[in-house]
């Protein structure tokens, strides 16, 4: 995934200053089985691969832009790209994330399923009635007919099992743990001390902040909900929704994979969405 970012001098140039900060090579490690298996190597590398489009992006002309927005992980490039937060900060502190979740994985496991077809509504009451005294919760809400839930391993086998006799489709995510959910509870803290050593600037341009969904344009308003992001559900619906409120039209996912373009149909219909996986599809994208 960092091999094409490399043809390009801006791509090439936020792989070095990433190499640096993390004090190994992240276009080797990603052809490193070893390395893909371990978080602290793969939430970085995504975090500097979508910066690298970012920057590929700026470089071949992208202007006029309405706001940013980072699913998950993907919120700490964002938060780069909107100039709130520097990159090597934004590394440490994905760092430090992803080795507290890990942590928080394995002291109890989890795990996590993506419900097709349901919103979010629909999805809560599926979970209420197999929650029982586990945790589970939704932690992603994708689109109108996308939801993940999280929780208790238990939890998740029964949900799994009440969707299938309700004919809805549900896909267990091959992940760790139960993310943005209560289960990373012991990571919250270790995330909040590292974020209270790193400076955030109010964002040159607005963010649409998981945790609320909102256009955040305050960098102590990002701040607060940056620190809460582990523990709570990502609201991508409503914020590619405010987003296309405030006048954008047209939506770039810079960065690896497709994930977010798809979406796009359920979400904004009329609006045109561009997965951006190289510097030959930036510079068609401008």
């Amino acid at each position: 995934m960092a091999d094409p970012w490399t043809t390009h001098d801006a791509g090439r140039a936020v792989l070095e200053e990433a190499a640096d900060a993390l004090g190994r090579d992240l276009v080797a490690g990603c052809q490193e089985e070893e390395a893909l298996a371990t978080t602290s190597f793969v939430q970085p590398a995504l975090l500097a691969c979508g910066v690298a489009a970012w920057e590929v992006l700026r470089a071949e002309g992208l202007a006029e832009v309405v706001g940013v927005a980072g699913h998950s992980l993907g919120e700490f490039g964002a938060l780069v790209a909107c100039g709130s937060m520097g990159m090597a900060d934004a590394l440490g502190l994905v760092v430090v994330r992803g080795e507290a979740m890990q942590r928080a994985s394995e002291a109890r496991p989890g795990a996590m399923s993506a419900l097709l077809g349901l919103g979010t509504d629909e999805a809560e009451a599926l979970c209420a009635e197999v929650r029982g005294a586990d945790v589970l919760v939704i932690a992603n809400e994708n689109s109108p007919a996308q939801v993940v839930a999280s929780g208790d391993v238990a939890a998740i086998d029964r949900l799994e099992a009440l969707a299938k006799q309700r004919k809805t489709r549900a896909i267990r995510l091959p992940v760790a743990g139960a993310f943005h959910s209560d289960l990373m509870r012991p990571a919250e803290r270790p995330v909040l001390d590292a974020l209270a050593e790193i400076e955030i600037r109010d964002p040159e341009v607005p963010i649409a902040e998981n945790v609320t969904g909102e256009l955040v344009r305050d960098g102590a308003r990002l701040r607060e909900l940056v620190g809460r992001q582990v523990v709570s559900p990502v609201r991508w619906e409503t914020g590619v929704r405010g987003l296309a409120a405030a006048g954008a039209t047209r939506f770039l996912e810079a960065g690896t994979g497709d994930v977010l373009t798809r979406l796009m149909k359920r979400l904004v219909p009329e609006a045109e969405a561009v997965a951006v996986g190289s510097p030959e599809t930036a510079a068609l994208a401008i």
